[in-house]
């Protein structure tokens, strides 16, 4: 949902990143090796992990950092527009087209280029993606002569790229290319470690920001949030938060302020004396919402805070499982 903010999300921001878990230690460290050299990263994790907070980080640390950052979000144009947004256009060069204009590789000029969902990317358009790599080189649509450029490329995506690589959807060459580092983000369900200082991160930041005097959460409400599984990983925290915060009567965040799915899922862990795994509640739950839904993945997906793609995969996971 779009919001009058402009704040970004958080799973996508560059502030800076407060991290307890082992796995993100680990993670944070490979990054901050990575962002010396100029080598293709690839960034890889469900939707709302942080793929864009961590390339951000990259760039931040790295001899690039005075250069600009710019992001795109690949599947977020159409197969039509998307060769004139990262290569430039000549005037004339289609309908429309009434300047020249420069592509987000000469726009990132000695900085850095995100390809956020580069899985969305159309194959013709990976191929010249591809020479763009080996060669350093663009040619605007509707010009003859290559422009050099000087561009550090990460790119990010929540698919499987080697199953999108069998079934011939994606290029094998270009996903080598691509892989040079790869770098894999953990869903937050299993960095709950993490979760009590992003929260307490997020809850500051959209408080001051809606100019509400909230100061915390009380110890049930924080409870609640360690035992949810987290499906939409942090940005469906920070939407947690928000709503709760925008409708808390105290100064302190507590379980009545909270969604409804938190406080069922929470009855349900623990109407079994044994502690279950997370990843086997998250499942029952998302099949016990579709199933609420009457089979509507939208619907549902609307309701657990993920994508419509997300959902899907989650779903073909279990089948697979």
């Amino acid at each position: 949902m779009e919001r009058a903010s402009s704040r970004r999300p958080a799973g996508d921001n560059d502030t800076e990143l407060d991290v307890h878990s082992p796995a993100m230690r680990r993670l944070l460290e490979l990054a901050a090796r990575a962002a010396q050299v100029d080598s293709t990263v690839l960034i890889t994790g469900e939707s709302g992990v942080g793929k864009e907070r961590l390339a951000r980080f990259i760039h931040r640390v790295s001899p690039r950092a005075q250069g600009p950052f710019v992001p795109i979000n690949c599947c977020a144009l159409p197969e039509a527009l998307i060769e004139s947004e990262l290569f430039g256009h000549a005037r004339g060069a289609f309908t429309g087209a009434l300047h020249d204009r420069p592509g987000l590789f000469e726009a990132a000029e000695r900085g850095t280029l995100l390809l956020d969902e580069v899985g969305d990317v159309p194959l013709l358009t990976q191929v010249k993606l591809l020479r763009v790599l080996q060669e350093h080189e663009v040619r605007r649509i509707g010009e003859n002569r290559q422009r050099r450029v000087n561009v550090r490329l990460i790119a990010a995506t929540n698919r499987t790229l080697t199953v999108d690589v069998a079934e011939r959807r994606f290029r094998q060459d270009l996903y080598y290319r691509l892989r040079v580092v790869d770098l894999h983000v953990p869903p937050l369900r299993e960095r709950l470690e993490d979760l009590r200082a992003l929260a307490e991160t997020l809850l500051t930041t959209i408080a001051r920001e809606m100019r509400r005097a909230i100061s915390g959460y009380t110890a049930a409400a924080l409870e609640r949030m360690l035992r949810y599984p987290w499906p939409g990983n942090i940005r469906e925290l920070e939407n947690v938060i928000e709503r709760a915060c925008a409708l808390a009567a105290g100064a302190l965040i507590d379980v009545d302020d909270l969604p409804v799915e938190l406080n069922q899922s929470y009855a349900v862990a623990f109407a079994s004396p044994n502690i279950r795994p997370l990843r086997e509640m998250e499942r029952e739950y998302i099949l016990a919402a579709l199933q609420r839904n009457d089979g509507n993945r939208t619907r549902t997906a609307e309701q657990l805070r993920i994508d419509a793609k997300s959902l899907r995969r989650k779903l073909k996971g279990y089948v697979a499982a």
